[in-house]
């Protein structure tokens, strides 16, 4: 018996310091978005994604400071009645506290309006100050990093030059999200990736001195849409060089254009350095082989939600307008197999939805990175012709994903 009772008394003792080490390791605090507020009840989406009620007593402390403020030199008080949903905060909880809630020491507010004010500030940087592309080389030591841009005559490499004070973010796996890109060591950025750079840019953008740095890895695919689902936002296709049917999820973010017949034959022949006259210009579909399509290299396309909004550089700017179905050899004849920038051509077309697609219809695409299971960032419909050039095109549909200014320029939010 006494045996028993010495076992008993160390297992409780055992669990009792369990307890307490576990006590001491549970986060007392986290950063996180109010999604409602009931009496004196917080209810807030944490940034690891999951939601936590919080009682806010009349003796804890809330304060509130300006975006990207690092300490509480400026911050100013508030009142519980201050906050508001949609408000940024960061919860210090009452570790000694017991109940269903969690019981706040501290909460340090951002208005949302303050934060949606800096969003708008941040796109503005972007899109003056930024330059971006292909990865073409890495080298950590010396801080340089090598970013191939544009294509064809337009085509040109930029020096993308870091220093310690540098930002450097990666997107998280399958994301498109600026808002979930993470701090990340220069040597995490691969040849292939889609970068794009915040800073000086030398007047003739092959140089910029980057204050942030974005990157991420993503996959080019193509095909022709085998099912489609639009009350869904998905459809299938199998893929051209990966031999392998996939699924393509479709946000209402995402950038979507279709090519005229006319400026997709004169942009293959112009990018296979050929004529786009004659009826040998147009590629069909059908014969076009899986070698010839544009392969499923990593690439990667900076997207946002809070950090750095879309601009919205796709916008239509009237340029052809409803003429260029009807029109298209015409208009696109002096742009498309002479001059200009091929990745502006597409921008100015007018954007499409996923229920604009049909059945049978080639595409191109830039998307995250996964499997089976895909999220389009930019598609381009009508490219029958462009996929007799494959790597010229697969080089167009990436740089025209990146071209648009701020770091999710064209990508989804």
């Amino acid at each position: 018996m006494a045996l028993h009772r010495l076992s008993l008394c160390a297992a409780i003792a055992i669990f009792a310091a369990t307890s307490l080490v576990a006590a001491a390791q549970a986060p007392t605090s986290f950063p996180g978005t109010v999604t409602a507020i009931s009496g004196t009840t917080l209810t807030v989406k944490t940034d690891a994604g999951d939601s936590r009620q919080v009682d806010v007593p009349a003796e804890a402390t809330l304060k509130r400071i300006a975006p990207g403020q690092k300490d509480l030199s400026t911050a100013v008080d508030i009142t519980f009645a201050d906050l508001a949903t949609g408000d940024r905060v960061l919860v210090k909880l009452d570790p000694s506290a017991t109940g269903p809630n969690g019981v706040a020491l501290r909460i340090i507010a951002i208005k949302q309006a303050d934060v949606a004010a800096k969003q708008a500030k941040e796109r503005e940087e972007w899109a003056r100050n930024s330059l971006g592309g292909l990865v073409k080389s890495v080298d950590p030591a010396s801080g340089v990093i090598l970013v191939t841009s544009g294509s064809g005559a337009t085509a040109k490499t930029i020096t993308v030059n870091t220093t310690k004070t540098t930002v450097l973010k990666r997107y998280a796996p399958a994301s498109v999200s600026y808002d979930s890109a993470t701090a990340a060591p220069i040597d995490s950025i691969h040849a292939g990736d889609q970068l794009r750079a915040r800073g000086a840019k030398s007047a003739d953008g092959t140089q910029i001195a980057a204050e942030e740095v974005v990157s991420g890895t993503f996959r080019n695919i193509s095909g022709a849409i085998s099912t489609i689902d639009s009350a869904a936002g998905t459809f299938t296709l199998k893929d051209l060089a990966t031999k392998k049917v996939v699924t393509i999820h479709v946000s209402k973010d995402a950038q979507m254009r279709r090519i005229p017949d006319m400026m997709a034959r004169l942009l293959a022949a112009r990018l296979n350095g050929g004529s786009a006259s004659g009826s040998g210009a147009r590629a069909s579909y059908a014969g076009a082989s899986a070698t010839a399509a544009p392969g499923s290299a990593a690439s990667a396309t900076p997207g946002s939600t809070a950090g750095a909004p879309r601009t919205g550089g796709g916008q239509w700017t009237g340029q052809g307008g409803g003429q260029s179905s009807g029109q298209g050899g015409s208009q696109w004849a002096g742009q498309g197999a002479g001059g200009g920038d091929p990745n502006q051509m597409l921008t100015r077309l007018p954007p499409i939805q996923i229920a604009d697609l049909k059945k049978g219809d080639a595409v191109m695409l830039v998307a995250t990175d996964g499997t089976t299971d895909f999220t389009a960032i930019t598609l381009l419909a009508g490219v029958d012709a462009l996929l007799e050039a494959p790597a010229a095109s697969q080089a167009l549909l990436n740089n025209w994903s990146m071209g648009s200014g701020s770091p999710d320029a064209g990508i989804v939010q």
